[in-house]
């Protein structure tokens, strides 16, 4: 070999210092996800009761108008959807009598009372609606209380 060759300096440590980076960075890896979960975690109430009914009323709630429909400015109604999860409440108000505390009960009353007030409501403006309109509700005009056009699993036009 000639001097204007470059020379290769092998260094013995280079397979553990390899090895060490590689630890490091898995490491760091880990941290972050660990670190990612707890934020996710912290984010989320505890499991409670009141947080499963509060997750099927916000379904209902959904399901009766709370949604607008972005691309014709309509309200989205979904009658049976909404009627299923007031239903699905009903079943654990039945199925858990005499199980809930006093304000469990309480408030799963109250949220089914509001539930059930709120989609006669909308189902009588819907009819209402679709008996102006010829059977078919006005799709995407946006002003307040007109229903979006939709086909529910019946076949009904809201």
């Amino acid at each position: 070999m000639s001097d204007s060759e470059p020379k290769i300096h092998i260094d013995a440590d280079w397979k553990a210092q390899a090895q060490a980076d590689k630890e490091r960075l898995a490491k760091e890896v880990e941290e972050k996800q660990a670190a990612e979960q707890e934020r996710r975690a912290a984010e989320l109430p505890p499991a409670s009761f009141r947080a499963l009914v509060g997750m099927f009323a916000e379904q209902a709630i959904m399901g009766l108008g709370a949604m607008q429909d972005p691309k014709t400015g309509g309200v989205v109604i979904d009658l049976e959807g909404a009627r299923f999860t007031i239903d699905l409440l009903g079943v654990i108000e039945e199925k858990t009598k005499g199980n809930l505390s006093e304000e469990e009960a309480e408030e799963l009353g109250q949220v089914l009372g509001a539930l059930r007030t709120r989609f006669v409501q909308i189902a009588k403006m819907v009819a209402e609606q679709m008996a102006k309109k010829g059977g078919v509700a006005v799709a995407g005009s946006g002003a307040p209380g007109v229903v979006g056009e939709r086909t529910t699993p019946g076949g009904l036009h809201i």
